[in-house]
């Protein structure tokens, strides 16, 4: 293995280790799982923003039907846990949060802070982790958008709510709610089959990707890249290993607002007074080591799993000139990512990927708002010298 990549690697399994002899060998294992989830996003460039604007711009929906797999994968396998309650003796729960105007307003506002931004919670940190100057940019404004976010969460919860919490694996039972969601999958696979089929006549394989060979090609495992369909089943099998180890779904974003809010409280402003950052978890958070926090520890780890797979790959060569006008938008993209993902309780992962998977509502209410937010961010791209691109990209 190359230098800087052994480096990485030791880095990853030292960061383990200590995090198994200091807080517990669950958060050990989440940080691990965490690094997998940095390496099937990075190889498999499995980015929700491209994937979306491709479709949006040129109606290809390789990205969108991967999406649909990874969804199902999941489903199917959240939805008995979720019903039973407890895997191996460990309480589990879904990601259920309720319908109302701040979903909606949250999520179209995180849509267009995606295209303007050039990415999304997960692709931030990819990227990041990959060597993208500019998404560092992104990434800190994130982080400042999401604790404005918690300073106006209160105003936002006191909006309309049409429903409260709803999960339909509780509503339905766990067959009928999957038989459903499969269904909904399913459709909207076949959308974007007729409209890429419409537009170009004919669709491009999900399962193959430039460069690669097959579903499963051995000797790219390591360099990458891969196929579309092995990032669906890994992002799905990261899920998965969350809820079973950690008790709940994977998110990513309510990080984000704790490490701001610490850098606010370091600066003296009291965040601790703000009515989000009063509630019991919040006001824990805030006062305890972010090694603490699980979604924090899964984000580090999917930063350094970006950067092992980016240096095996060998394409870690960040470039720090980024031109004014593509900063501008990192700048705005990110707050409004940050923002968006505050108030709609989540982001692509945890309120998209994680929601749809616990049968929330909520979930499928963030997909329609965040998609027609995207429409709008993919048309400000060019303002901002950003490309409109006809294939699916990383981020």
């Amino acid at each position: 293995m190359p230098g800087p990549a052994a480096i990485t690697a030791m880095l990853i399994v030292l960061a383990a280790w200590y995090l198994n002899a200091v807080i517990s060998w669950r958060q050990a294992a989440l940080f691990i799982v965490g690094a997998g989830a940095g390496v099937v996003l990075y190889h498999a460039a499995f980015g929700f923003t491209s994937a979306w604007r491709v479709f949006i711009s040129d109606r290809r929906g390789a990205g969108l039907r991967a999406q649909m797999l990874m969804l199902a994968i999941t489903c199917a396998v959240f939805f008995p846990l979720l019903a039973a309650g407890t895997f191996m003796g460990q309480p589990v729960r879904g990601s259920v949060s309720p319908v109302s105007v701040g979903v909606a307003a949250g999520a179209f506002i995180f849509g267009v802070g995606m295209q303007l931004g050039g990415g999304c919670a997960s692709g931030t940190l990819f990227s990041v982790g990959g060597g993208s100057t500019r998404m560092l940019i992104t990434l800190f404004f994130f982080i400042i958008g999401s604790v404005i976010g918690t300073a106006h969460m209160g105003w936002w919860t006191a909006q309309k709510v049409f429903r409260g919490p709803t999960s339909i694996v509780t509503e339905m039972g766990p067959w009928p709610a999957l038989a459903a969601s499969l269904a909904l999958f399913g459709v909207i696979a076949w959308v974007t089959m007729f409209a890429e089929r419409k537009r170009h006549g004919q669709l491009i394989d999900p399962v193959e990707h430039p460069a690669s060979a097959g579903l499963f090609p051995s000797h790219r495992w390591l360099t990458g890249p891969w196929p579309l369909v092995a990032g669906a089943i890994g992002l799905a099998l990261v899920n998965i290993a969350t809820l079973t180890i950690g008790g709940r779904p994977w998110g990513v974003t309510s990080a984000f607002a704790l490490w701001g809010a610490k850098w606010f409280a370091a600066l003296g402003i009291d965040v601790a007074s703000w009515s989000y950052w009063t509630a019991p978890a919040q006001a824990t958070a805030l006062k305890s080591s972010v090694l603490m926090d699980v979604t924090s520890v899964m984000d580090f780890g999917i930063i350094l799993g970006a950067l092992l797979a980016a240096i095996l790959a060998g394409r870690f060569a960040p470039v720090w000139r980024v031109p004014g006008r593509s900063v501008a938008a990192a700048v705005i993209g990110g707050l409004l990512l940050g923002y968006g993902a505050r108030i709609a309780y989540g982001c692509n992962i945890g309120a998209y990927f994680s929601g749809i998977a616990s049968g929330s509502l909520h979930g499928w209410l963030w997909l329609a708002a965040a998609f027609i937010g995207n429409v709008a961010g993919t048309r400000l791209r060019p303002m901002f010298d950003l490309k409109v691109e006809k294939t699916r990209t990383a981020c």
